[in-house]
């Protein structure tokens, strides 16, 4: 158990139907983070892909936020935890922001004090999506789906051939709405399966809930920019102190991350933030804890002249 605490909102009872997706009120100038962590409490029939789908939340999200908990039985009366505290995306606070490693998408409309944010299911190994910026080009209902030669390959090779053009319907793995961006061959879309929202398991195109989808279609116009970003370290800044928010980093089975990279890593994106510390000091010790944990909490680890600094050095971590 980590040597650290998570303010969480309060227990609730698991709502049926999907809840709206998460609007939370942008944080004062200055800061960073939104949302409140929550807990539930687990119903018989409920799975972690069913608990996400209903509280917005991608279902790799609830595992690392879960660690010992059983994502297909949690079991009756179980505390679970929802993982709805953000430290917002680094940089400008428009249009889309998709952070890869967190499979999540933040909007941000124009001229309002909030922001909307989505889990996505992203691109598989040998499939990544990209790190990029762009624009929404396109808003399609009811898309029909030309695969392209390689994945029509790809399902022919497996014994699955397909169409070469697939209708609008329940049989489209695009659901009943697509964008489509600047980056030829990329898509924001729905889906036509419960199971993958939240992880690796597209062609390179970003998968949505398909209300959640829906919700975005009615907001997002045409010409939105569109940010894809990949930090799995995350720095922010609450009533006046540090907030560190780690997820584990993408990897392909010929691209493990040892803990030296991602140490250095973390350093690399603490630089960024310059406006950071001033009379804030980190404690090194919980710093290393949360890189370890890598659940997607915010945790607190610094206050102005809150003597959590240890005798670290940071450039020992």
């Amino acid at each position: 158990m980590l040597a650290r605490s998570v303010a969480f909102l309060s227990f609730s009872a698991l709502l049926s139907a999907p809840l709206a997706a998460l609007e939370l009120p942008l944080p004062p100038p200055g800061e960073d983070v939104v949302g409140q962590v929550q807990v539930i409490k687990a119903k018989y029939e409920d799975t972690f892909a069913d608990i996400g789908q209903a509280n917005d939340i991608g279902y790799l999200e609830m595992v690392a936020a879960n660690p010992g908990v059983d994502p297909w039985l949690p079991g009756v009366g179980t505390e679970v935890i929802l993982p709805t505290r953000y430290i917002l995306p680094p940089g400008p606070r428009e249009g889309i922001i998709i952070n890869l490693a967190e499979y999540r998408l933040y909007y941000f409309p124009k001229d309002q004090n909030v922001v909307h944010t989505y889990p996505l299911g992203i691109g598989r190994e040998g499939w990544g999506s990209p790190v990029a910026e762009t624009r929404i080009t396109g808003k399609i209902k009811d898309p029909a789906w030309y695969p392209p030669k390689s994945i029509r390959e790809e399902h022919a090779a497996d014994g699955d051939p397909l169409p070469t053009v697939v209708p609008a319907g329940p049989d489209n793995p695009l659901g009943p709405f697509k964008f489509t961006l600047g980056l030829s061959g990329y898509l924001i879309h729905g889906s036509n399966k419960k199971f993958g929202i939240g992880m690796r398991v597209s062609h390179g195109c970003f998968r949505m809930l398909n209300h959640n989808l829906l919700q975005l279609a009615d907001m997002v116009p045409v010409g939105t920019k569109v940010r894809i970003i990949n930090e799995p370290y995350k720095f922010g800044i609450s009533e006046g102190k540090v907030y560190l928010e780690v997820h584990a980093p993408l990897e392909d089975e010929s691209s493990k991350s040892s803990v030296v990279d991602k140490h250095a890593a973390l350093i690399d994106e603490l630089l960024k933030r310059n406006d950071l510390l001033g009379e804030r000091r980190l404690d090194w010790e919980v710093v290393r804890e949360v890189v370890a944990a890598e659940d997607g909490l915010p945790v607190e680890v610094s206050g102005p002249d809150s003597g959590l600094a240890s005798t670290t050095n940071g450039s020992d971590i």
